[in-house]
């Protein structure tokens, strides 16, 4: 259920409030952590797969298909957390998926949830919540 604009406004005073008090922490809460997390990942799965790529020349030279097999196994599993850690990675000054500033944007919504998210309004508006 989304934020109500009372909700909205009290969360924005308390950010301005933890940013007032201690910038320090408050740029430290902002998702830079989970940016360097993701780096890391994929930095890993990267080095991942290129230890793959020696399993399977290895694998070839001593004529062992099993290590081959294994060799292409880790590359493969490799490659897709570089994809998938890759695409996760929020850019430098944007939030992390989740975060403040993601509840901001507006996503396009069908129809149907839109009309029923306005009858919740409306309901809780009459009720005086």
């Amino acid at each position: 259920m989304p934020l109500s604009e009372h909700e909205q406004r009290m969360l924005e005073q308390m950010e301005r409030a933890l940013y007032a008090e201690d910038p320090k922490f408050a740029s430290a809460l902002e998702g830079s952590g989970l940016r360097t997390y993701t780096r890391r990942r994929v930095y890993q799965a990267a080095a991942g797969f290129l230890v793959g790529i020696a399993l399977l020349m290895a694998g070839v030279i001593v004529q062992q298909i099993w290590v081959s097999v294994v060799g292409f196994l880790a590359m493969l599993g490799c490659a897709v957390l570089v994809v998938t850690g890759w695409r996760k990675t929020p850019k430098p000054g944007e939030q992390a998926v989740g975060g403040p500033q993601a509840r901001r944007q507006v996503r396009p919504k069908r129809s149907m949830m839109d009309r029923i998210e306005q009858r919740w309004q409306r309901r809780r508006d009459e009720q005086g919540h």
